[in-house]
């Protein structure tokens, strides 16, 4: 039973009499009972104090938020026709990091929230049975390299022998034309020219082959090189590791994904203009955004990208008011170097307020002419 219930003991009354009961507490009556021995429950006083103090505090919430509608109201009223406006938030390309090759995670270098810069070591995986192959294929290069060189030597001795070969035929035919040499004699020379002519092409046909096979066994080094390098992953540029996808000694398969990151060079933030404000826009524009979680502070960017097509509407569009509703996507990009200096206050997601210059002879209002980031 109730704690704030209080419970009144009544006696019977006697025969013929009737009787009233008054609770311990004022105002509460009781009416008399039949004669019984169950207990009298008076109810709880009700108050009235919480509910007033629902009532204040509603009220002062209905006065903020109409507060900071007038201020929204006030602040956009104030903002020349050459400037457009829309709401939007902060974004940012993510980029993937993931393997090549299928293999095993030998190392990992960086974690969920690490800034890292372009180039930097943030996995390696285990390239063990790479650099093994690697060590062969540089041992065929060298193997490859002598017999070039034995070819080349091969080829100097044939043209040495050929030289001797002529020579010996040009004695012969000057022998054989003053009678002191034999006809058969000077055909064993020609002979003997030709087949130091046929052995020196042979010597020489080799030393292309051996530099081909080097050239070959060069390649492979190469190769294995590169797919170690691959086997090494780096930042692709300077970010903030967003998301850890695998751990230490995980195996996965080509295109397995490791990390993925934020490109801080590349944030920007996209918002939907009308066909009038849209119209006015030019790429190269100059805007300003200002964030939610920043109200004081206006980040300079500028037009990077405007829609060829509207959104939101359907395909045919015949009358003038139903043209107005047409939206066309515009980007907002932050300069990449002003990203850099302040790139560990990068955050994306932020919800916010971008501002278009749409003729650059008007000044920024003064309600814009707040604190910029340098």
């Amino acid at each position: 039973m109730d704690q704030d219930n209080k419970i009144i003991q009544t006696e019977p009354p006697k025969e013929g009499e009737q009787q009233d009961v008054l609770s311990s507490q004022p105002g509460n009556l009781v009416p008399a009972r039949p004669s019984t021995d169950l207990p009298v429950i008076v109810p709880k006083r009700v108050h009235k104090t919480n509910w007033r103090l629902r009532a204040v505090f509603l009220l002062i919430l209905i006065l903020a938020g109409a507060g900071g509608t007038y201020y929204w109201w006030r602040q956009h009223q104030q903002l020349p026709p050459s400037i457009v406006w829309s709401n939007g938030r902060i974004e940012a390309d993510e980029i993937d990091i993931d393997t090549k090759y299928a293999g095993r995670i030998a190392e990992l270098f960086a974690d969920e929230g690490t800034m890292v810069k372009a180039g930097q070591v943030v996995a390696r995986m285990d390239t063990r049975d790479l650099e093994a192959s690697l060590k062969k294929s540089e041992a065929q290069v060298r193997q490859a390299q002598k017999a070039v060189d034995e070819a080349n030597a091969n080829v100097a001795q044939q043209t040495s022998t050929l030289h001797l070969a002529r020579q010996e035929l040009d004695r012969a035919v000057y022998l054989v034309q003053r009678g002191a040499q034999t006809k058969e004699v000077l055909d064993q020379r020609q002979q003997v020219l030709d087949g130091a002519q046929a052995a020196l092409e042979a010597a020489e046909a080799r030393v292309a082959e051996s530099e081909h096979a080097l050239t070959a066994a060069t390649h492979d080094v190469e190769l294995y090189g590169v797919q170690i390098a691959d086997n090494t992953l780096i930042a692709p540029t300077d970010g903030r590791i967003q998301y850890r996808l695998a751990r230490v000694g995980e195996v996965l398969p080509a295109g397995g994904k490791i990390f993925a990151m934020l490109d801080i060079s590349n944030v920007y933030m996209d918002i939907y203009l009308p066909t009038l404000a849209a119209g006015k826009v030019r790429f190269g524009s100059e805007a300003r955004i200002a964030l939610d979680a920043y109200p004081k502070i206006m980040i300079p960017a500028k037009v990077s990208f405007v829609a060829t097509q509207a959104q939101f509407t359907p395909k045919t569009v015949e009358t003038e008011d139903e043209r107005d509703k047409l939206m066309f996507r515009v980007r907002v990009q932050i300069d990449p170097e002003l990203l850099r200096a302040h790139s560990e206050g990068v955050r994306s997601g932020l919800p916010g307020v971008a501002y278009i210059r749409t003729d650059p002879a008007v000044s920024w209002p003064p309600a814009l002419q707040r604190q910029l980031v340098q």
